[in-house]
């Protein structure tokens, strides 16, 4: 009997209850531009990395000639033939001529359809210029998800100014519910958001934090620095609503330390960046969120009929 009981077992294993998720991930690629696309090393561990997201928003893209992104779509495309990717990116964005990034969202396009997006100005009127990188504010529909539809928000603060710009982004998500009437919104990047740039006494300047209605899903214990001298929750994920929050598979937000999955040293890793990847799954609709329980029973029920014919054998 123990050995059919471990048969069962085993079967409940190799059929899973619950499908995969859909991954959304943020990474700052430290200054990705053509020298990193270049590098074969690199670009294969970047093409690795992104392949995992449905949808990945990419920071620090440098990318003047416009080569460097097309380089990694086709990456991507020869990397796995079960998916294809696009993206869509914002334009060069930064107070200086000098230096200026790109927000770039790389996504799945038989999981996604880009359905709207635009660029937050960089003053709204009266208003002083307090983002560094205005966020350039996507809407995507994702239908396997059970949230179906949501928007992102990228942001990549100045350090030194980073309190004031994650309190704007309170603005931001106000302009997208009056433009687009919808509460399913999430913000993600490079917020600077610890070690001394965001301390803990001036959270209550911040409304993110202050209001209830905004979940701040990557923790501050959270480390998303691949040098082992820092210990810093720099990069998170923050969504807004509880319908939002219940679409999320819970305990999935979490950096992606690519150094220890891909068996990089350190230098080898800094090489791609200097951050890890932050990422969060949604639920979808073959999966566990399902109104009917027939995906659960189904296995069940097959199992223990095999274990009574065995049982009885």
């Amino acid at each position: 009997m123990t050995h059919h009981f471990s048969l069962l077992i085993l079967l409940l294993v190799c059929c899973p209850l619950t499908c995969h998720g859909f991954k959304i991930c943020a990474f700052n690629v430290q200054s990705f531009g053509d020298s990193k696309a270049a590098d074969s090393n690199v670009l294969h561990t970047l093409t690795r990395i992104v392949s995992r997201c449905d949808v990945c928003l990419l920071q620090e893209v440098r990318d003047q000639k416009k080569k460097a992104i097309p380089q990694l779509i086709r990456s991507l495309n020869n990397f796995d033939t079960n998916y294809q990717y696009d993206y869509v990116s914002s334009d060069r964005l930064g107070r200086t001529p000098t230096y200026q990034e790109q927000y770039v969202f790389v996504f799945r396009t038989g999981s996604v359809r880009l359905k709207d997006q635009y660029q937050y100005p960089d003053t709204q009127e009266g208003d002083e210029d307090v983002f560094a990188r205005e966020p350039f504010v996507v809407r995507f529909q994702a239908p396997k998800t059970i949230i179906r539809e949501f928007v992102l928000i990228p942001v990549h603060t100045t350090p030194t100014n980073a309190t004031k710009e994650i309190d704007e982004l309170y603005d931001v998500f106000e302009d997208v519910r009056k433009r687009w009437k919808t509460e399913h919104v999430m913000f993600l990047g490079d917020f600077n958001a610890a070690c001394g740039y965001v301390a803990k006494k001036n959270r209550k300047n911040i409304r993110l934090y202050t209001m209830s209605s905004f979940t701040w899903l990557i923790e501050d214990k959270q480390d998303t620095t691949v040098r082992e001298s820092t210990d810093c929750a720099y990069d998170r994920i923050v969504v807004h609503g509880d319908l939002f929050l219940r679409a999320i598979e819970p305990l999935s937000a979490q950096p992606f330390n690519f150094a220890r999955e891909y068996h990089l040293t350190e230098v080898e890793a800094l090489k791609v960046s200097d951050h890890y990847p932050v990422e969060v799954d949604l639920k979808t609709r073959s999966g566990s969120e399902q109104k009917s329980m027939t995906p659960y029973l189904l296995p069940l029920t097959f199992g223990f009929m095999l274990l009574f014919q065995l049982s009885v054998n």
